[in-house]
C-alpha cells in the first residue's frame, strides 16, 4: 500500500494515535545509515506505527529522509511535522495487527 492508497480518514486516525507516541529513533549527523534503516524496519514490524526525531545536527531535508525511510522499509509516511516523522506499516500477519484502519 503506497501513500496514495491511504485515505485522509485513515491518515487522520494514525496522526491521532501518533500524538501520544514518543519518538523511538533519532536521525542525527550520520543521517540514514543502513543500521538505522534496519532498526526502523524491525520496529515497524513490531509496532506498525513509529515516530522518529530528526536532530538539529542533521543537514538533510526532513521530507527526503521520511520518503527514503518509507521506501526502504516498505512503509508509509503518515506525517512530517516539525522535526518529527511518523511512519506506518501493517503487520504482515493479520492476526498480530494492532491497528485497524
Amino acid at each position: 500500500m503506497n501513500n496514495s492508497a491511504m485515505t485522509s480518514k485513515q491518515r487522520s486516525k494514525l496522526k491521532g494515535l501518533a500524538m501520544t507516541t514518543d519518538p523511538i529513533f533519532q536521525v542525527g549527523k550520520g543521517s540514514l545509515t543502513p543500521q538505522l534503516t534496519e532498526a526502523v524496519a524491525d520496529a515497524l514490524e513490531k509496532r506498525e506505527l513509529i515516530k522518529i526525531s530528526v536532530l538539529k545536527n542533521c543537514d538533510d531535508d526532513i521530507n527526503a529522509i521520511a520518503e527514503t525511510l518509507a521506501e526502504r522499509t516498505g512503509s508509509q509516511v503518515v506525517q512530517v511535522i516539525g522535526k518529527k516523522i511518523v511512519l506506518f506499516k501493517y503487520q504482515k500477519d493479520e492476526k498480530k495487527r494492532k491497528i485497524e484502519l
